[in-house]
């Protein structure tokens, strides 16, 4: 197996691959995962409020050492309940304080600093605007933190709708492509500046999401085709499979038994990246099965 930039010709019956030079688990998401497998050690068990990362096999594997999923609070008696890496909104904390459950709080340090950048917003006075899916849990939970001065957008056309502010602040969903960010930034500016007396951008898409995209994008233009491995429930995983679609065929897998042998049929290139929240375990038979093609 290679490394990404080493590019090697291709040749009938030697399939060859590289992988991304930056993928897989980053840090935010080892050390939610850090965090829940110490406290299930610990105390035998442990309730998480939804996914801890949003990779199923994951959490299958956390199940198997006593961590079980909730929907919400009430579902949870007593004990220890674990907030997950993409976050929660401040009534859940609120709530766990109220009725003496213990909070591990595992929300990534990129998304606690965009709840908190929100808040701060909210409080003084500015619309925030924010940048993604509408329908994923960190989204939601950001919003949830600037109160009700959060508006969710998730396309330009989106901008239209904003109601008439004298304070804007865009910030963005962490997982986000920073091209689509810098786009949308761009048209609020043109929209908004001179309709508004203060207008704030922050960047808050995470390094780690940026460097992997970039790392990804970088492969997908050497390769005949590119397999990207995690749960499709992934978000940031999804966002890697649809930049590298543009340059090579691609395929998303959750696992080995995903891949199809008419994919690699007559490629002498393949790369390889993986989501955020995909650990090299997972990874590995994805590798292992892809070479096993070429016999």
């Amino acid at each position: 197996m290679q490394r990404s930039g080493q590019r090697s010709g291709r040749s009938k019956g030697s399939l060859k691959i590289l992988l991304a030079k930056e993928m897989g688990l980053c840090f935010g998401v080892k050390r939610a995962l850090a965090l829940v497998e110490k406290a299930a050690t610990e105390h035998g068990h442990l309730h998480t409020l939804g996914a801890v990362v949003h990779n199923r096999q994951v959490m299958a594997s956390l199940e198997s050492r006593g961590v079980a999923s909730v929907t919400s609070l009430s579902e949870v008696a007593e004990g220890a309940v674990a907030v997950p890496s993409h976050g929660a909104p401040p009534a859940v904390f609120a709530e766990a304080e109220s009725r003496g459950l213990t909070l591990l709080d595992a929300t990534c340090p990129m998304v606690k600093a965009a709840q908190q950048r929100a808040r701060q917003w909210a409080e003084k006075g500015f619309l925030v605007v924010i940048f993604g899916d509408p329908d994923h849990t960190e989204v939601k939970g950001i919003a949830a933190w600037a109160r009700d001065r959060a508006i969710i957008v998730s396309s330009e056309d989106d901008l239209a709708g904003l109601p008439s502010a004298a304070k804007i602040a865009l910030l963005s969903q962490t997982t986000q492509s920073l091209a689509s960010f810098r786009h949308l930034a761009s048209c609020l500016i043109q929209q908004r500046l001179g309709a508004s007396s203060q207008l704030l951008v922050h960047n808050t898409i995470c390094n780690a999401t940026a460097d992997r995209q970039a790392a990804a994008l970088d492969l997908a233009r050497q390769v005949d085709v590119m397999i990207v491995v995690g749960s499709r429930d992934s978000a940031n995983t999804g966002r890697l499979t649809a930049l590298c679609t543009v340059h090579t065929p691609t395929h998303q897998v959750e696992s080995a038994d995903d891949l199809e042998p008419a994919w690699f049929a007559g490629v002498g290139l393949v790369g390889v990246t993986a989501g955020a929240s995909t650990p090299d375990w997972i990874v590995q038979p994805v590798v292992e099965r892809i070479r096993h093609f070429d016999h």
